[in-house]
This record gives structure tokens, C-alpha cells and sequence, in this order.
């Protein structure tokens, strides 16, 4: 597989000037850097014969985002008093407390968890965050402006914080280690198996000695089933097969990977909650899909328009913010309405089904999910132009 440095840095370059607005003088030299980027992935990918869906799972999601950058509309600048610009925040102690917390973690995978313990694990969640929370909030920012190292770990933090996140860890924690310890034992001599689940840039790490075994896997990864996991051990410990690797990338690019990566995103993202697009109203679409598919039956969660990469998944639903978001690459008038109707349908759904904890897993597209999704009334219209969009991005 083709590495190739400076993509989701590129992307993440990209995304934080989105935000801030383009300055009209800076349009020309934006829309170079988004084509040269563009064209130099391309370029490298061709050269190693390989498509760009072919790279590694973050750098093929940031190689969507740029693509998916519409250069004809930019976000503009909007004329205001020079204000002093908010430094890039960078926190000494961080990865040391993050270890930490992973340590107690470890002591705490089991299948029945210390509850007095795990209470204390979640204080310590809740004041880590509060107190980077106030270290942004007296610099008059927000953890937005953290280095990216530092971003990662806050929103990892943070994620944990949600109850049920928590309890998931701790148990996918556990499941690991045992797998780990199972392969260790019939395939090679026993080890002292460390796991560590978090907000990693790539797929999994693994430090080895003679006597010991730190397997670091994506929190991206909690939901994934044994066999999955099973196939995560044995490529850190033992290396890469056909087989396990087929399965792995099969996972990493599910929904339910996706869904837990891009809430970790999401936590620190900036987000203005405007549900009016250039084309498309959100809360005259959700008033129409309310009234058709629910009977008026929904209350109306928070809806906006997103600018966060999204690869394949066009809409997200945070059931702790009641929020739906919306991919901006739908707000454009070559998209039919009924196709956002149909997105918006969907992210709908997984408000008004809620999810299914089914041995430990969240399982959110349920036969029941599936059947009430097919009652949209131009479902397969709606699926068939989902597929062409998507292969355009890519």
C-alpha cells in the first residue's frame, strides 16, 4: 500500500480555513493549493498503480474532502474589525494524563468491571476535560484550537465521558486481551498483552518485547465483532495476511466505523448551526419528511449543514446533541431534493428507532431499521443516485 505524508494535514489545512472564511484576496491561492493537492495525490497514487480508494483509511477520507471541495462557491471572509487572532493552544501534560487513564482502563477490562472504580474513572473523564475545556476557554477558544495531537486526545476524553461509550471500551478492552492472549498461546509463547483503544490516526500499532505486547487499535473499532478484533490481533502481533487484512478494511470502511470516528471529529469541529443552504432549507425539508413518514410525529432536532469529512456517509445523527448533520456536498441544485429528502430520511430514522445493544454492539441498521427505510417513496431512485454521487467523489 502507497503511504503518502501531508495528506490529512493538507485537508485539515483546508477544512480550518473553510471555517474562518476564505479572504477574497486569497481565493486564487486557495483553489492552487486544493488542485495542486488533488493532483499530486492522484499523480502519487497513479505512480504506485493504485486508486486513491486504495489508501490507508484517514488518508483516503482526507483525499475525499478536498475532492469533494466546491471551488466555485467558497466560503468568503466576512469584513469585520481586526481582531487578535487565537493561537494554537498546546498542552504539556496531556499525553501523560491520557496515559494514565489508559492504565486504568487496562486494570479495569473485565467482564463485570469495578463499579466504584469505574464511577472513578469517569470523574477523573469529566474534570480532565473540564479543566482543558477552561485552559481553551481562557486563551477565548475552544479545543478546536489545540495542536492536532492534543485534539485527538481531548475528543477521545471527551467521548469517554458518555456513559455507554465508557461501558463499551471497557468491555471491547477486555475482548481484545483476550483474543490476544488465545493467539499468543497457540501461535507463539505468552505474553503480557497491553491493550490500548483510542483516537489513533491509523488503524492499529503494536510495541513488542520478549515478554510483552502493547496493542494500540482505533476507538473506531469498538463495536467490531470477535472476528474482526481477531483479525486486528493477529495483523499487529503476527503480520498481514490477505484474509485479515480483507476483513479489516472491510470494517474500517463500515458505517459503523465511521460513525464512532467521526463523532471523535465532531466533538472538537466548529460548527455554525444554520440548517439554510445555498439550495436547500433543512427545516422545510424535515417539516415535509416529518409530515410524510412520521404522521408529524418527530420532534424537530437541530439541523445543519456540515463541512466535515464525510467520505461515503452523507449525514450523521448525535443522539446526545439531538443534532442531524447534513453534508454541504447535498446542498447543490444538480442534486435532486429528493435525494437530500432521502438522507435526511435515513438520519432520521436512527433518531426515532434509537440503537440495540445486541451482546455488547451497537447495532443501529436493524431488519426493523431496514423495512422502515424502504418506505421512502423513491428509495431505490434515491440509493441509485446516492451510488453515482459517491463514485464521483471518489
Amino acid at each position: 500500500m502507497v503511504q503518502i505524508r501531508g495528506i490529512v494535514k493538507a485537508a485539515q489545512v483546508a477544512r480550518n480555513r473553510l471555517q474562518a472564511g476564505i479572504a477574497p484576496s486569497d481565493v486564487a491561492d486557495f483553489k492552487k493549493f486544493i488542485t495542486n493537492s488533488i493532483e499530486t495525490i492522484e499523480q502519487l497514487c497513479a505512480h504506485g498503480r493504485m486508486a486513491p480508494s486504495q489508501l490507508p483509511t484517514r488518508s483516503r477520507q482526507a483525499y475525499y474532502f478536498l475532492k469533494a471541495i466546491d471551488l466555485d462557491n467558497l466560503p468568503l471572509a466576512e469584513t469585520q474589525p481586526t481582531q487578535d487572532k487565537v493561537q494554537t493552544i498546546r498542552l504539556k501534560n496531556i499525553k501523560t494524563q491520557q496515559g494514565a487513564i489508559l492504565h486504568k482502563i487496562a486494570n479495569l477490562a473485565s467482564p463485570t468491571p469495578n463499579t466504584a472504580q469505574t464511577q472513578e474513572l469517569a470523574k477523573t473523564l469529566v474534570q480532565t476535560v473540564t479543566a482543558i475545556e477552561k485552559i481553551c476557554a481562557a486563551s477565548q477558544a475552544t479545543p478546536a484550537n489545540l495542536t492536532r495531537s492534543s485534539r485527538q486526545i481531548y475528543a477521545w476524553m471527551k467521548f469517554l465521558t458518555y456513559e455507554r461509550n465508557l461501558q463499551l471500551h471497557l468491555q471491547t478492552t477486555y475482548r481484545v486481551k483476550q483474543i490476544a492472549e488465545k493467539l499468543c498461546n497457540i501461535y507463539a509463547h505468552p505474553l503480557n498483552i497491553v491493550v490500548e483503544l483510542t483516537h489513533l490516526t491509523g488503524i492499529y500499532k503494536c510495541k513488542r518485547s520478549l515478554v510483552e505486547a502493547t496493542l494500540t487499535l482505533s476507538e473506531g473499532f469498538i463495536n467490531a465483532n470477535d472476528e474482526t478484533l481477531e483479525a486486528l490481533v493477529k495483523a499487529a502481533l503476527f503480520g498481514k495476511c490477505q484474509q485479515t487484512t480483507q476483513l479489516i478494511r472491510d470494517y474500517a470502511a463500515s458505517e459503523e466505523s465511521s460513525s464512532v470516528l467521526i463523532e471523535l471529529d465532531l466533538i472538537t469541529e466548529v460548527i455554525v448551526e444554520n440548517p439554510r443552504g445555498k439550495c436547500y432549507n433543512l427545516d422545510e425539508l424535515f417539516d415535509k419528511v416529518n409530515r410524510e413518514y412520521f404522521a408529524c410525529s418527530l420532534v424537530k432536532p437541530r439541523l445543519i449543514w456540515s463541512q466535515i469529512n464525510t467520505y461515503r456517509k452523507l449525514g450523521h445523527y448525535e443522539p446526545a446533541k439531538n443534532r442531524v448533520m447534513i453534508a454541504l456536498t447535498l446542498d447543490d441544485a444538480r442534486i435532486p431534493e429528493f435525494v437530500v429528502e432521502f438522507v435526511l430520511y435515513h438520519e432520521l430514522l436512527h433518531k426515532s428507532h434509537g440503537a440495540t445493544w445486541v451482546n455488547g454492539r451497537r447495532m443501529v441498521h436493524t431488519p426493523e431499521f431496514r423495512r422502515d427505510e424502504r418506505k421512502f417513496k423513491l428509495y431505490k431512485e434515491a440509493e441509485e443516485s446516492l451510488k453515482k454521487l459517491t463514485s464521483y467523489l471518489i
